[in-house]
């Protein structure tokens, strides 16, 4: 990163950093923010976006596609079962709030402290919080989880806890975490909260084990849940503890209200809405714009025994598309990139496929400020102006945008497939004899890897587009298992597959984007990016001294990403779309994070 545009960031921020600071009191405190001070003060009795006094009973029933073959989804190997890496099971030193940005929680900690330069952190522990077994967690098991997680953990665990220089329990209850500062000066002010949400560990449990395998003995935790049956291949079961240690506390009121939450397992999509329909599970998340549309016209619904909710939110919907495996030949080339995106027909598969539902993704943080949209204004421009050199000339003369058809079909594409075959020759292609073919006579085919049934209809479609440039193109649908072990080894040409931010981006898009995570095994670089300002600003991001600093810099971000070329984008809802049976209930409010199953609780029908 470039020390020179670093210190720019610094010399503007510093007055915004200082008043960021004040807005924050030193000491002990019982949550965080990201930027300036947490939405919820001291001596709260619960989140706004709960029902604090909503029962407790029932089973809640998932039916659920896939396989699992590990309890332990803190480690690369295997397929950990739904349910295992959820709060309710393993938790971390603080709670996140689903109604704000970034801020976070006690949960195990008691209080949290850090100083304005966020150069540490400091938790107290509660003196109450018990394992499952009854026994205290203690500062030496925050110790043993950072020790552990950062030496065989997955790898943005590796790479966040390798940051801390320092790990001290000077009592039983308090652990005190020491950061370097950055080579550019400062600290990373997003590191305390990173600790923050850390899972926490037994170390006289694991001690003994080997971590890095994958396990079906169900592992000691501290939450509301345990793991209580399963049945390979078929189900898995978490049954609610009633004399769980945290169970008054502010963060957890009116979540966990169900005594047993099951996942039961089908072979495909298509047979859990089944299961759903025939009263087998009790809530159903539906991705499919036509089963939406179509799909829940039975009985039941005609009887309104079962309702259809879409539930607005205003959290960034995952960026997914056709990823570019740039390791590869041929997609090396930002013009064969870019020519093979102009193939894709979305308003024509939109409306023929989907009824119109969706809205294209044109961005990497959809439905959210922190989209790129028209030109770079003054504070983007100084962020990208160090890196002109390396970034296409249009990125700062042109809004981002993807290319448009009027949906008619083939008719309508062939504006895009014309430009996108001035872009193969400029890259060194030809035609010969039907055939796209480089100038070593390699033809243009490669395979898409889907992890679906369901996503096969909109590659096929891809891939017949792709045939009138004499592009070859295989679609091949694995296996849950064989699809996880080929992405951790970037063992594809073009995945359809996605990354997920939240409204506070931040060490996470190094991992995701950055050039160190590129060949890490098991890390969510999967398009590998290897590019000096898509480092940089990645690595800016948890230096941002406020929002509006931090919406600056991710929209840089973004239009870097964007004008790479390094995915196909797909498109959005902008909603969640629930089906749920009339026994299931939840509160009226809905947090900008939008769905979320763990406040609603069973009952009567109304």
């Amino acid at each position: 990163m470039p020390r020179s545009w670093i210190s720019r960031l610094c010399l503007g921020g510093g007055l915004l950093f200082g008043l960021a600071g004040a807005a924050w009191a030193e000491g002990p405190a019982h949550g965080i923010a990201m930027h300036g001070a947490p939405k919820y003060a001291a001596g709260f009795q619960a989140f706004e976006y709960v029902n604090p006094e909503a029962p407790k009973g029932g089973v809640l029933r998932w039916a659920v596609t896939g396989s699992f073959d590990s309890f332990n989804p803190f480690i690369v190997r295997g397929r950990p079962a739904p349910g295992a890496g959820a709060a309710d099971v393993f938790e971390s030193l603080m709670a996140r709030a689903q109604d704000e940005p970034f801020s976070l929680y006690g949960l195990i900690a008691e209080t949290i402290e850090t100083p304005p330069d966020r150069s540490w952190v400091e938790f107290k522990l509660r003196p109450e919080a018990r394992w499952h077994d009854g026994t205290a967690i203690t500062a030496a098991d925050i110790v043993f989880s950072w020790e552990t997680l950062r030496t065989h953990g997955r790898p943005n665990h590796r790479a966040y806890y390798g940051r801390v220089t320092k790990a001290e329990a000077p009592d039983p209850r308090t652990v005190r975490f020491s950061f370097a500062p950055l080579p550019e000066g400062g600290y990373d002010r997003e590191l305390p909260l990173i600790l923050g949400l850390m899972p926490v560990l037994p170390a006289a449990w694991w001690r003994g084990r080997d971590f890095e395998a994958t396990i079906l003995e169900p592992p000691l935790g501290s939450g509301p849940y345990r793991i209580a049956a399963l049945q390979a291949g078929r189900s898995v079961e978490y049954r609610r503890l009633p004399d769980y240690w945290g169970r008054d506390l502010p963060v957890r009121r009116g979540t966990g209200n169900a005594d047993v939450v099951r996942y039961d397992f089908y072979r495909d999509d298509g047979v859990a809405l089944e299961a759903f329909k025939a009263g087998n599970a009790d809530l159903r998340r539906e991705l499919d714009p036509t089963r939406w549309a179509t799909g829940y016209d039975f009985p039941a619904a005609r009887e309104g025994r079962v309702r259809q909710e879409a539930l607005v939110h205003g959290r960034p919907e995952p960026m997914r598309g056709f990823i570019f495996n740039t390791r590869r030949w041929p997609f090396q080339d930002r013009r064969v990139r870019q020519a093979l995106g102009l193939a894709f027909d979305f308003a024509w598969i939109n409306r023929s496929l989907y009824h119109g539902a969706f809205k294209r993704s044109a961005s990497y943080y959809p439905n959210s400020e922190l989209a790129a949209t028209g030109l770079p204004g003054p504070e983007e421009t100084a962020l990208l102006e160090p890196f002109r050199a390396e970034l296409p000339p249009e990125l700062f003369t042109r809004p981002p945008a993807l290319p448009e058809t009027d949906g008619s079909g083939p008719a309508g594409l062939r504006a895009n497939l014309l430009t996108a075959q001035g872009l193969l020759r400029e890259a060194g292609w030809r035609v010969v004899d039907g055939a796209l073919v480089d100038a070593g006579d390699r033809a243009f085919a490669f395979e898409i890897l889907l992890s679906s049934p369901t996503e096969e209809k909109i590659a096929l479609e891809f891939a017949r587009a792709l045939t009138r440039l004499g592009i070859v193109a295989r679609v091949r649908t694995v296996d849950s298992a064989q699809f996880q072990g080929r992405l951790d080894a970037f063992d594809f040409d073009i995945v359809l597959h996605q990354w997920l931010s939240t409204l506070s981006p931040g060490n996470e898009q190094a991992i995701f984007f950055g050039s160190a995570a590129a060949e890490l095994t098991g890390g969510r670089n999967y398009a590998g990016v290897r590019s000096t300002a898509v480092d940089a600003l990645a690595n800016s991001l948890g230096q941002a001294p406020d929002r509006a600093a931090l919406v600056a810099r991710v929209r840089a971000l973004d239009r870097v990403l964007i004008w790479g070329h390094y995915t196909v984008p797909l498109f959005y809802l902008g909603e969640d779309r629930v089906a749920s049976w009339c026994w299931m209930h939840r509160p009226a409010a809905v947090p900008v994070y939008g769905f979320l199953p763990d406040v609603w609780w069973l009952g009567a029908c109304r």
